[in-house]
């Protein structure tokens, strides 16, 4: 019978941290550990795109069937780790190392945004579906946790700007184009789900009336949901007119 060794995994902001973090965890002194360093981790610029040092306790002398640690990996404040990674079919093109780095990246920017921010929610990073027609793969990091109100801003404001630093970092991380979309707590498909039914509603007060119907401003990414829900409507158009912040979409009778 295969036999492994009892680990634990720690992350923390330095290697120092993580050590002595896995010490209490443990209830061991650090001579009773073997520790092996699986992520130094980094500043970044400005503090922005930092990694958290990961590390691996290994406890001398244990031993654990395979597959069964002795002593389970605890639930750390800083650990946003999944178990398992969530990679549709579509991916296999893609290496396995690959897939890893991409979603351990996006999940340890938002991860250290939210440190920055002192907001204290779980982090989880998936492949998403296609969302271009080139058929590209976004990666979906989801924030869960209580009262992350502050994250989603007036008119998402605070979570569209979240969103677009963070593709900044992974793209600068990972050197090539990686799109990434947060959503908190589902608020994104919520909002989606609302917005649709508003364009619905107001397509069918435009053809009642006769009269362009103009919504509130909002940004791009919801304007574009209005504008495909409506795309093949038979009695109306949309357009987006107006400068950011303010632009909006109007919904235009057909002749």
């Amino acid at each position: 019978m295969n036999t492994t060794r009892a680990t634990i995994e720690i992350i923390a902001p330095t290697i120092e941290e993580a050590v002595e973090k896995g010490m209490a965890d443990l209830g061991l002194p650090q001579d009773a550990v073997d520790v092996e360093i699986l992520d130094a981790g980094s500043r970044g610029l400005f503090g922005l795109g930092s990694r958290q040092a990961r590390v691996r306790l290994i406890v001398k002398g244990a031993q654990a069937t395979e597959g069964t640690p002795l002593i389970p990996a605890p639930e750390s404040e800083t650990e946003s780790y999944p178990q398992e990674e969530a990679v549709p079919a579509t991916q296999a093109a893609v290496s396995t190392s690959e897939e890893d780095d991409v979603l351990r990246v996006a999940r340890e920017t938002v991860t250290d945004l939210l440190d920055q921010m002192k907001v204290r929610a779980q982090v989880v990073a998936t492949y998403g579906e296609p969302g271009d027609p080139k058929g590209r793969i976004p990666v979906q990091v989801d924030i869960r946790g209580d009262d992350l109100n502050i994250l989603i801003g007036k008119r998402s404001e605070t979570l569209n700007a979240l969103q677009y630093i963070t593709n900044l970092i992974v793209c600068k991380e990972l050197e090539r184009p990686i799109s990434v979309v947060i959503d908190v707590e589902g608020y994104r498909l919520r909002r989606a789900s609302q917005l649709r039914q508003l364009a619905r509603r107001m397509a069918d007060q435009t053809v009642k009336t006769g009269r362009r119907q103009a919504l509130e401003p909002m940004p791009a990414n919801e304007r574009r949901i209005i504008h495909m829900e409506l795309r093949e409507h038979q009695g109306v158009t949309t357009e987006s007119i107006g400068e950011d912040p303010h632009r909006k979409v109007t919904i235009v009778p057909k002749e």
